[in-house]
């Protein structure tokens, strides 16, 4: 995929939605993944002509394990002129060796989410910007039914009262492979996640899920999304397939 196709989703979910108002400050929440890079690069070239001017900053929370190398992303955010913060914390200590969380992917989240916020405020943003992509959509639909009993999940924008930082899904109109493929293409510096469980978890398991289930039923995602955005309809346009109403 080609930087000019990336924006042109990415301006489209802003658009849709109003996820960019005149004077924002955005921070990016980097994982050091291929979605997180994705979404840095479209928001910093989406910045230079987009008509509501807006500024970006790049945060990563650092869990602290040992083997996590930012390197290539520090000399990436250099490169294009964006302010990187690294956040350190012990949260992978206290997860894995003083708690031994039987269910680790809760309890790090929300730490890591409330060491992200707390920066986010120091740095005078009024809003995070997270690379949920359609697939995270759907996934996170599946993990709800199975796993809850209803039917959800998180919406292109949320205002957080608590925090009063409002997030947002710039990528939310992006498939999963356009974002492997614009990643390949650009020679992304992504960070291999250092977690143990990465791959392991309940959310890997929907991934597999949907995977299959659009192997055996071409083009279910494509109809799951259009089914969630119209239990969706107070918040979601409208959405058939690639158009909109």
């Amino acid at each position: 995929m080609k930087l000019q196709q990336l924006l042109s989703y990415t301006r489209k979910a802003i658009d849709d939605y109003a996820l960019i108002e005149d004077g924002d400050k955005i921070a990016i929440g980097i994982s050091g993944g291929k979605d997180s890079l994705t979404l840095l690069c479209a928001l910093n070239a989406l910045k230079r002509f987009y008509p509501k001017k807006f500024d970006i900053y790049a945060v990563t929370v650092d869990l602290g394990f040992k083997n996590l190398d930012l390197e290539k992303i520090k000399k990436l955010c250099e490169e294009l002129e964006v302010p990187y913060y690294i956040i350190e914390t012990e949260i992978a200590q206290i997860v894995f060796e003083d708690r031994k969380e039987s269910n680790p992917c809760s309890l790090c989240a929300k730490m890591r989410k409330g060491a992200l916020n707390e920066k986010i405020k120091e740095l005078g943003c009024n809003k995070v910007a997270y690379a949920h992509h359609k697939d995270d959509v759907v996934e996170t639909m599946l993990l709800s039914l199975i796993y809850e009993g209803r039917f959800h999940t998180f919406s292109p924008k949320t205002y957080l009262d608590r925090t009063e930082i409002t997030v947002i899904r710039p990528l939310i109109y992006m498939n999963e492979m356009d974002i492997i493929g614009f990643v390949n293409k650009n020679n992304l510096p992504v960070a291999k996640s250092p977690c143990p469980v990465d791959g392991y978890t309940k959310r890997e398991y929907a991934k597999e899920l949907l995977k299959k289930l659009t192997e055996e039923n071409p083009g279910v995602k494509e109809r799951m999304f259009t089914a969630i955005v119209r239990s969706k309809m107070e918040s979601w346009p409208p959405y058939l397939g690639n158009k909109f109403l």
